[in-house]
Order: C-alpha cells, then sequence, then structure tokens
C-alpha cells in the first residue's frame, strides 16, 4: 500500500481537524488566500497552521471532493460541512496546490465563506 500523498495528508488534516500536526508544507510553503471581500498571504508552515487552524477546528466531512492532478501539483474542490457549537456549517473550497518532494510549496485558495444552517436553508430556498 503507498503512502499517502502531502496532498491527502492536507486534506485529512481538514476532515479530521488535525492541522496542527499535518506534515504537508514545506517550511517555506506559501499561502495566497482570497475570502469574501479579503485577500492575504502567508510565509511558512507555522503560519499557514495558523491560519487553518482556525477554518478546521471542528471535524466534518468533505463532500463534491474533486482532485484534479496537473503538473507539479494538483487542484482541489470540495464541499466542507461541519457541526460548530451545535449548528451544521458548510464552505466551498478550490486550492491550487503546488507541490516539491512531497510538500505542499505553494497554496491557492478560494474560499466561499463559512455558512450556517441558516444561510445553508436560505441558498436551497434560493436555488428551487
Amino acid at each position: 500500500m503507498s503512502q499517502p500523498t502531502a496532498v491527502d495528508r492536507f486534506l485529512a488534516a481538514v476532515r479530521d481537524a488535525t492541522i496542527d500536526s499535518c506534515d504537508a508544507w514545506a517550511p517555506d510553503a506559501t499561502l495566497d488566500a482570497t475570502v469574501p471581500e479579503w485577500r492575504f498571504h502567508k510565509r511558512g508552515a507555522d503560519e499557514i497552521r495558523a491560519t487553518y487552524r482556525g477554518w478546521f477546528a471542528d471535524p466534518g466531512r468533505l463532500e463534491q471532493l474533486r482532485r484534479h492532478p496537473i503538473e507539479g501539483g494538483e487542484v482541489v474542490e470540495y464541499l466542507l460541512t461541519w457541526t460548530e457549537a451545535g449548528v451544521p456549517h458548510a464552505g466551498h473550497h478550490v486550492h491550487l496546490l503546488d507541490v516539491v518532494d512531497d510538500r505542499i510549496v505553494r497554496d491557492v485558495v478560494m474560499c466561499g465563506g463559512r455558512w450556517p444552517a441558516s444561510l445553508l436553508a436560505e441558498m436551497e430556498a434560493a436555488d428551487a
């Protein structure tokens, strides 16, 4: 059986809320994050973990997971669902991941935001 790749380890840490112990990033990795009404950059595995620790604080499920290998990395899209303080939530992310020597060296992420159950119901009603 083959070992999990850096992207496998990252996705497991997102799903399981184990970002602090995740070794997927190179020490000098970069994060370029676009979030609702904002964009920011982080450098280094520790800064990326600090950011993602807040984003992925609760165990969840990776739904609608799509992985697309590209030269030098992978594009990953998912809908993450989780329960926070008893309230169901979801978030839609796309990561463009550059990987060198089985470590993520660059993560460009587009995040649609965090949606509590009330907003999810409103979105579902709008789609009906």
